[in-house]
């Protein structure tokens, strides 16, 4: 029975039962009529207050004593009814009396429907007897029906209050277990609760919310979470874009899941993953924020060391390929957005391979990490520096609208780069070669900058290396021309285009031939004769320099074992040849093919490819010195020869034409150096070979300053092998003669 209806049906009970007794009073004994009522309230007094003083609970079904007061109460309804009908014409008043109070036990008495049902019954048989004493049929079907009404809408409410209570204990069981979980969260796990009031301000801090913060819980009470998370900027507007996304999820009143904050607690950074939801009362008006917080600072530290091995290089630290990439994607984007230029520098190391081979990976690593260093240094903040791989080097300079700072960068690269570097006691020297291309003007798209910086990077190369070069729109014709000449060389490699020529070698003083030097010649279809000095370097980037040297070699042996002994043939041989572990094997089988001697075979080895080689190319020149094969050091006279010579790996030198050119136009420089390889020479009992003797007068000068051999065109030009052929037959026939 609901508290707030009790005192009412109290009432209706009394009143109804007064009543009875005004409407009796004539008819009835008086004291008889007092009697009945005073139990009828009573009864009605005592089942309300043991009502009263029992808890809440589900509907009874006859468990305690209600039950027996609803008995009760109904008999003495039905026996008053009963007992006072038949007198007068009053039953109608006093039926519609009880009718009230059944009506009213009927909405009130869902608590206990047994109870109800009980006086119901009984009051209405009471109410039925009392009609049909009276003579009122028709009454009587009256009463029959309300009493069922009455009856049926006691069961409704009934069990629309069962299904109520069930509700309200399920909520109950919910709260219960949510605050046991959220104990055993609190108490057990690496997170924590968190809950602020409509302004945003914490409440009800918890134990580990506040060791987060690293302050008593009682401080925290009240404080504003966005200020705590904002830390010192926040008076400065200093706040951290996803701390101010937090602010505005609560200040629009939005739920939120995993938002991902820096925070900075005792001068340390953290992260923190918080959630939370929206709490508001029943009437919808909000109350505050009830979330969760946890700390996945080693979770974003790993995620940010799994991010830096993506985007950086693990050796030099510096952005990686695809970093380079997508930082000048962006210089683009924004360019385009505020119409500034954004310039591409792509760098190039100078003899680093040589120092990577011949001091080993360590120390190549080292001067690596060095470049790196001195790189960042010169760059400014908002420059982005890169390693692209193995020497190569990037820097991506997003605003290029100056020029002159530009090009100042790039010639300061080019200088602080190629300074000597002192690396475990080794002084290395290595250059640099920068090729540089700027949007808009040398492309729109970051494919197009980087093909155009190459192309500027290979000029630079070509140029001598140790410069920095610009892109010129010339250029990509230039790549297009290499492009064009490469795939023709490799058609030529398949059809047998290429051929060799024969230039004479005599010996200085009586003029007699001493060999041949077998010269590459190729004539592309549509570009006509091509000089080797252009096809050669594009032969060897395009790694066909191997399979032309096969050829030469086993074309240039073939020939030469049909001149007459002892006249040799000379081989260029190419830096990429000699670092081939398949030479000494080629060598062999083009001896064994052709009949040729070993000794009439010399290999000509340009000095700067044997400094460059160190000990790994002395080596590889003993393997073929043991061959039995000779060997000359080419272009002697523009290195730093020091060790190359020793041991006897040689047995000519071919002075370079350099020199040649400034005897004949009588340079003293040039003179001491002829004279100064000549004796050296004769000292370690090598033969000289003086190339480029064009006229008579160098052919003179040359062997007045003691060169044994002598080739160029006053010698005579290259030959065809029909032409060689019989040049060697002819010598051969003289020397034998004589």
């Amino acid at each position: 029975m609901a508290e707030g209806r009790r005192p009412l049906w109290l009432l209706g009970h009394g009143l109804a039962a007064l009543g009875v007794v005004a409407a009796r009073l004539g008819t009835a004994s008086g004291p008889l009529l007092l009697g009945w009522a005073a139990l009828v309230a009573l009864t009605a007094i005592l089942l309300a207050s043991a009502r009263a003083r029992r808890p809440r609970r589900m509907p009874e079904l006859g468990r305690d004593g209600g039950t027996l007061g609803g008995l009760m109460l109904g008999l003495l309804w039905a026996y008053g009814l009963a007992l006072f009908a038949g007198r007068d014409a009053a039953a109608a008043p006093v039926l519609m009396l009880a009718g009230a109070v059944m009506a009213g036990t009927a909405l009130v008495a869902a608590a206990n429907p047994l109870a109800g049902l009980a006086f119901l019954l009984l009051a209405g048989a009471g109410g039925m007897a009392a009609a049909l004493l009276d003579g009122g049929l028709l009454l009587a079907a009256a009463q029959l029906l309300f009493t069922f009404a009455c009856a049926a809408t006691l069961m409704a409410t009934a069990r629309t209050l069962v299904r109520r209570l069930l509700a309200e204990q399920t909520l109950d069981e919910k709260d219960q277990t949510i605050s046991l979980l959220l104990r055993e969260f609190e108490e057990s796990g690496s997170d924590w609760l968190w809950r602020t009031d409509e302004a945003r301000r914490l409440i009800a801090v918890g134990p580990r919310l506040a060791a987060r913060f690293g302050r008593a819980p009682e401080l925290l009470e009240g404080q504003s979470l966005v200020e705590l998370l904002a830390g010192e900027g926040w008076a400065e507007g200093r706040v951290a874009p996803a701390v101010r996304e937090f602010a505005d999820r609560l200040l629009h009143r939005e739920a939120f899941r995993d938002l991902i904050l820096p925070v900075t607690i005792a001068g340390e950074k953290r992260w923190w993953s918080l959630s939370a939801a929206p709490r508001r009362d029943s009437r919808g008006t909000l109350i505050g924020f009830w979330g969760v917080g946890s700390d996945v600072t080693e979770r974003h530290r790993s995620a940010e060391r799994m991010d830096r091995m993506a985007r950086f290089d693990a050796l030099t630290s510096l952005a990686n390929r695809a970093h380079v990439i997508e930082a000048l994607g962006e210089a683009l984007r924004v360019g385009h957005q505020n119409g500034r230029r954004s310039t591409l520098m792509l760098i190039d190391l100078d003899r680093f391979k040589q120092i990577n081979d011949t001091l080993g990976h360590p120390i190549g690593d080292r001067l690596l990490i060095e470049v790196a260093e001195r790189l960042r240094r010169l760059a400014s903040d908002e420059d982005v520096c890169g390693r692209l791989g193995g020497d190569e080097f990037a820097v991506v300079v997003p605003d290029a609208s100056d020029r002159d700072r530009v090009e100042a960068l790039a010639e300061t690269i080019v200088t602080t780069l190629s300074a000597p570097y002192d690396i475990d006691g080794h002084r290395l020297h290595i250059g640099a070669s920068v090729g540089s291309a700027t949007a808009p003007r040398d492309g729109r798209t970051v494919e197009t900058l980087l093909r155009n910086a190459d192309l500027a990077l290979y000029r630079a190369k070509d140029d001598g290396r140790g410069v920095h070069r610009r892109y010129e729109p010339q250029l990509h014709a230039a790549a297009e021309n290499r492009r064009r000449i490469e795939a023709g060389l490799r058609e030529a490699i398949e059809r047998g285009e290429l051929r060799l020529a024969y230039q004479p070698i005599v010996e200085a003083d009586s003029g007699e031939l001493a060999g041949f030097e077998a010269l590459l010649r190729w004539s592309h279809p549509e570009l006509g004769p091509i000089s080797p000095d252009v096809f050669i370097p594009i032969a060897e980037e395009a790694r066909l320099i191997g399979r032309i040297g096969d050829w030469v070699m086993h074309s240039a042996a073939r020939e030469a074992a049909s001149w007459p002994a002892p006249i040799r043939i000379s081989v260029n041989m190419a830096a990429a040849q000699l670092k081939d572990p398949q030479l000494t094997a080629t060598i062999i089988a083009a001896l064994s093919h052709s009949g040729l001697a070993p000794d009439r075979l010399e290999l000509e080895v340009a000095e700067d490819v044997v400094m460059r080689g160190g000990a790994a190319m002395a080596a590889v020149i003993d393997r073929i010195r043991s061959l039995g094969v000779r060997l000359v050091l080419a272009d002697f006279g523009t290195g730093q020869q020091s060790s190359i010579l020793r041991k006897g790996r040689f047995s000519s030198l071919k002075i370079d034409r350099s020199f040649v050119r400034g005897v004949s136009i009588g340079s003293p420089e040039s003179v001491a150096m002829v004279r100064a390889i000549v004796t050296l020479a004769k000292s370690l009992g090598m033969a000289t070979v003086a190339e480029g003797a064009e006229t008579r007068a160098d052919y003179d000068r040359m062997q007045d300053l003691g060169c044994r051999r002598i080739q160029g065109w006053q010698v005579g030009q290259p030959l065809s092998a029909e032409s060689a052929r019989r040049m060697a037959q002819i010598s051969g026939s003289a020397q034998a003669v004589a």
